[in-house]
């Protein structure tokens, strides 16, 4: 499934997510704050564009929603400094990391993967990109997301506990980025459990917005 970037169709590779990137998010979850990034990948086939249906996985009963920015790399990165990370990031975008709760929670008491948690069909959905050049400090951004019209998630990039160039920097060390990967960079706390019909509707400070409808 492709994503756009200034409305261009683009080739997503590898999709990793860090977790445990706002303070308060781990504190509602009960969660360690670690010394380094909590790294994840889902497949590429949990991507699903705007306007598709999200269909809840049929073997959780639990699923939560987590909204967060979302990153497009435009170009190869291998060992790169904090300070030239930026230059490897092709786009912006806001997007809903979806994670089927009782099931990790399950696998995670046994001390297993928690791919079937996270990797499961739509669970990376993710608006179009705006353009890298357009927004002058991602440091500074601020994102948010409603359920059925009431607010329920607010985000500051400022208030990540890892920010993006340092991201960016520590992927490209530890795995190598490719053009194409997308980076999911963590939700702030708020999150919570989906219902058949839910209305989600997403903003990146004023600059993307999207919305996804739970099926039925």
């Amino acid at each position: 499934m492709p994503i756009f970037l200034a409305g261009q169709p683009q080739r997503v590779n590898s999709i990793f997510c860090i977790g445990r990137n706002y303070a308060a998010h781990a504190a509602e979850l009960g969660n360690a704050i670690e010394a380094e990034p909590v790294v994840f990948l889902k497949p590429n086939s949990a991507l699903l564009a705007e306007g598709l249906p999200i269909v809840l996985p049929d073997y959780s009963h639990d699923v939560h929603y987590e909204c967060e920015l979302v990153l497009l790399i435009g170009q190869d990165a291998d060992d790169v400094s904090a300070a030239g990370a930026m230059a490897h990031v092709a786009g912006y975008a806001i997007g809903l990391d979806l994670t089927a709760r009782d099931v990790q929670s399950e696998v995670k008491a046994k001390g297993l993967p928690w791919t079937k948690a996270k990797g499961f069909r739509g669970a990376a959905c993710v608006s179009g990109f705006v353009a890298a050049n357009l927004v002058s400090d991602a440091t500074q951004l601020t994102f948010s997301l409603m359920v059925n019209g009431e607010p329920r998630q607010r985000g500051e990039s400022a208030l990540m506990l890892f920010p993006v160039a340092e991201i960016v920097s520590y992927l490209s060390r530890i795995y190598g980025l490719r053009a194409g990967d997308v980076i999911f960079t963590g939700t702030p706390e708020g999150v919570g459990a989906l219902q058949g019909g839910d209305v989600l509707a997403l903003d990146l400070h004023g600059m993307v917005q999207a919305s996804w409808v739970v099926a039925r």
